[in-house]
């Protein structure tokens, strides 16, 4: 199933490659990160940066994209998305940013053109909250974080 979504390439982000599925079974498209050629953003351990990937978007109503972790970089170096995953909702229209996050030991430098996350991209559902004086039981009941095993 594919999904037509508008982007927009903001100046600081033109020349860099439009994001995407780096294979036929990924789930999310790269983020490069867009800072000018001469320029680096340096995170170091226990510190956090916006990153811009140079481009707005405009989803379909009905579905969102999540900035997600890439893996590798979460492996490697500790850096993840902050705020993960980060939520673009259909009515927004300005830059998508990454909240990046060193939770490593050593300083980490992002650079222009550098895979810093991947957005997903899902469908929505509309939610209508129904006010109820008790809720039907179930085998879990209140159990809570844990409560079903290790």
């Amino acid at each position: 199933m594919s999904v037509r979504i508008g982007l927009r390439w903001l100046p600081h982000g033109e020349g860099l490659p439009l994001p995407r599925q780096q294979t036929s079974g990924a789930a999310g498209l790269d983020l490069a990160a867009a800072l000018a050629p001469d320029e680096s953003i340096e995170i170091a351990p226990g510190a956090y940066a916006m990153i811009p990937t140079g481009f707005a978007i405009a989803l379909p109503e009905g579905y969102e994209a999540q900035v997600r972790p890439r893996s590798g970089l979460a492996a490697r170096h500790g850096i993840t998305v902050l705020n993960s995953p980060g939520t673009v909702d259909a009515d927004y229209r300005g830059e998508v940013k990454v909240l990046l996050i060193n939770h490593g030991a050593a300083p980490f430098i992002v650079r222009r053109g550098e895979r810093i996350a991947q957005m997903v991209v899902a469908p929505v559902s509309s939610v209508v909250l129904i006010e109820m004086e008790a809720l039907d039981d179930t085998e879990r009941g209140q159990g809570g974080h844990g409560s079903t095993g290790r």
